[in-house]
């Protein structure tokens, strides 16, 4: 049984008391939505890594890959089930070399270390049995599934052009797959074609038009096997880095009605073995590089208007597993939401996390299945963030990021606020914009009832902890591997919104009046 602390150390009390407070107003603009996210915007993966998948010199994987992830652990099974639902996507860089053992097919690989093979693997399969045994877990847990298909079957490389691969595909294999997944009942919220295929690629690519051409083919077949519209799956792609000009021919030549989400990739922290990846963690004009990348995606959804918008499908931060003395710490919660607040400000309806096991960047440890500090404010955002996003301007230290949702469920609204500075705490009070007057004309809010507080920091105050404190509590599984209560701290509403340095909050507030939340 894990160790189990019953509050942080009084020398976390010290080091907050000690920082430098600042005074800030944020003004909230609840008039009208600047954005809609789905209701499971928080997403997370499962990856076909295997074992021998190593970076760095590390291989960190170990049995997380979907094909030998234990699925009986009940800590596995209570971290997934917190959620009630949890979005996840079974896919990731090796499903281009996944088959399925299910009709014509009747050898079924392990993936095995192959020098001239796709990521340095040969080919894998999906048996039947371990895609049932998956199921159970995901029936039992309510699951909302997105899966990841191999959108290279059939193909082959190019003889002229390194990387390019060539020919239509081949939808036999996935017609097998969906036939037996539909005489199962396993329900399946949306099908994601590809996986980094797009632009230059990773590992491998593909044409823009002949990617737009195959997409519509896969479409016809979801059309033809879900014959109820209400239960038909949606398709997603292309699941890639994105390139303007390469996105816009695949709309292009796909045409409307055919790719339901348009899907992208974020790792804007670099190479997992940069050492210089805290400093980049906690550098609010580094954070705001990737601003461009959501904006240009938002303006090719703007011009091609996919019925769910655009998903952001995989982001770990950091490449190849993430950062081992990052990715797994509390400090990885200042990129990780804030990219998920700047991500639903440009109306990126899903965030999907690389990934819930495995690597470095796992919510949960890849060994003892214990949840790591993103896991929690994962969680936290999931219960309090609704999808309707609410513009937020301050003018104050650019280390503090605010940004803004109606409450879920409730009346009101959720604030995350995040301080990235290392010796500054910020008071701060809420303002609410006046309706009608382009925010020029503010009143400060004053509120009746008790603010719902949910403070996150390092258990020792040091941010390459592994251990996060909610509101001065560790959170550690219970005794019976669940997720502990994650309970507010009710504060006086007429007091300011006070963050220590290096912290995280979210708070909601019932009576803030925001019309775009009735």
């Amino acid at each position: 049984m894990y160790f189990k602390f019953t509050f942080c150390p009084i020398i976390l009390l010290l080091w907050a008391s000690l920082s430098f407070a600042q005074n800030v107003n944020v003004v909230i603009h609840g008039a009208a939505s600047i954005a809609k996210t789905d209701d499971n915007f928080v997403c997370v993966t499962l990856d076909w890594w295997p074992a021998e998948k190593c970076d760095y010199n590390q291989c960190p994987w170990g049995k997380a890959g979907i094909l030998n992830l234990d699925l009986r652990y009940e800590a596995l099974i209570n971290a997934i089930k917190a959620f009630n639902p949890l979005r996840i996507k079974v896919g990731g860089s090796l499903q281009d070399n996944v088959v399925y053992k299910v009709g014509e097919v009747s050898s079924c690989p392990n993936f095995m270390k192959r020098e001239d093979g796709l990521f340095g693997f040969s080919q894998g399969c999906l048996s039947m049995e371990r895609w049932d045994q998956l199921n159970r877990v995901f029936n039992h847990t309510g699951v909302k599934l997105t899966f990841g298909l191999n959108a290279l079957f059939g193909r082959n490389e190019s003889q002229t052009e390194k990387g390019l691969w060539i020919c239509d595909w081949q939808p036999q294999n996935t017609r097998d797959f969906m036939q037996y997944t539909i005489s199962k009942g396993y329900k399946v919220d949306s099908y994601e074609f590809g996986n980094q295929l797009s632009g230059s690629g990773m590992g491998a690519k593909l044409d823009a038009k002949q990617y737009g051409k195959d997409v519509i083919v896969l479409k016809n077949l979801v059309k033809e096997l879900y014959a109820h519209p209400e239960t038909q799956p949606k398709v997603l792609g292309p699941g890639g880095f994105y390139e303007e000009k390469w996105f816009n021919t695949f709309l292009e030549v796909s045409g409307q009605g055919i790719v339901d989400g348009l899907t992208h990739h974020i790792y804007n922290l670099g190479p997992g073995d940069d050492p210089n990846m805290m400093n980049k963690i906690l550098d609010p004009s580094y954070l705001n590089q990737v601003s461009q990348t959501y904006k240009g995606v938002s303006d090719v959804v703007n011009k091609f208007r996919p019925q769910l918008g655009a998903w952001v499908s995989e982001s770990g931060g950091a490449l190849n597993g993430g950062s081992k003395d990052v990715s797994r710490t509390f400090a990885d919660g200042f990129w990780y939401l804030d990219q998920m607040g700047m991500a639903s400000t440009y109306d990126q309806k899903v965030f999907c996390r690389q990934a819930l096991i495995g690597g470095n960047y796992g919510l949960l440890n890849a060994t003892t299945f214990v949840p790591n500090p993103d896991y929690y404010g994962a969680l936290l955002w999931h219960r309090l963030m609704g999808s309707t996003v609410l513009a937020v301007t301050k003018e104050s230290d650019p280390n503090l990021r605010v940004y803004a949702h109606c409450a879920k469920k409730k009346h009101g609204v959720s604030l995350i606020i995040i301080n990235l500075s290392k010796d500054r705490s910020f008071n701060i009070t809420l303002s609410n914009a006046k309706p009608g007057d382009a925010g020029k004309l503010n009143y400060e809010f004053v509120g009746k009832q008790n603010r719902e507080e949910y403070h996150l920091r390092a258990l020792t105050g040091d941010i390459k902890d592994d251990i996060v404190c909610l509101n001065d509590v560790p959170m550690v599984q219970t005794d019976s591997e669940d997720i502990p209560a994650m309970d507010p701290k009710l504060v006086d509403a007429s007091t300011p919104i006070s963050i220590v340095a290096q912290s995280i909050a979210y708070v909601t507030i019932r009576d803030f009046e925001a019309p775009a939340c009735v």
